[in-house]
């Protein structure tokens, strides 16, 4: 073998070495994702109600949401979480629930956005809605955001 078909044939080896360590790279974030979601759904699903609005605060702020407070527990007139972004005041019921949310928590976060007079309301929950609360939430313009969407939160952070 003459230098150039030595060089030639490291080249490739290189190549073929760095391809290889790429495709390990990818495989793990991969399994960590899959190993992530696996397990968050199952931590969402643990949580007590009081930790659930904690968790819930945090994510919002983690995305940009300013001067986000868990509101007090009993009281609270539907409402968990106030929260700010971009201008826009948020009242926000926080569900976490081991069924489909239905239409009183729309309801919830209709009254808490006219008593602490917010510009939106949202319920946020760890599993979805029935299709009454979807139906209730358009008439009142409440902003739905469910597992879907949490893990989807979830998801930008890594």
């Amino acid at each position: 073998m003459n230098q150039t078909d030595q060089q030639t044939f490291l080249v490739i080896i290189s190549a073929a070495a760095v391809l290889l360590v790429l495709f390990f790279i990818w495989f793990a974030f991969l399994y960590a994702r899959k190993f992530k979601k696996k397990f968050q759904g199952k931590e969402l699903d643990e949580m007590e109600g009081h930790e659930f609005e904690y968790f819930c605060a945090k994510l919002l702020e983690d995305h940009g949401f300013d001067e986000v407070e868990v509101t007090k527990g009993s009281g609270d007139y539907g409402v968990d979480v106030l929260a700010e972004k971009d201008g826009v005041t948020y009242a926000v019921q926080c569900k976490r629930y081991d069924s489909p949310v239905g239409v009183k928590a729309v309801q919830e976060a209709c009254a808490g956005r006219e008593y602490y007079d917010r510009m939106v309301g949202a319920v946020m929950t760890n599993q979805y809605f029935t299709q009454p609360a979807v139906e209730a939430a358009k008439k009142l313009k409440i902003l739905l955001w469910d597992r879907g969407y949490i893990e989807s939160m979830l998801e930008e952070e890594t």
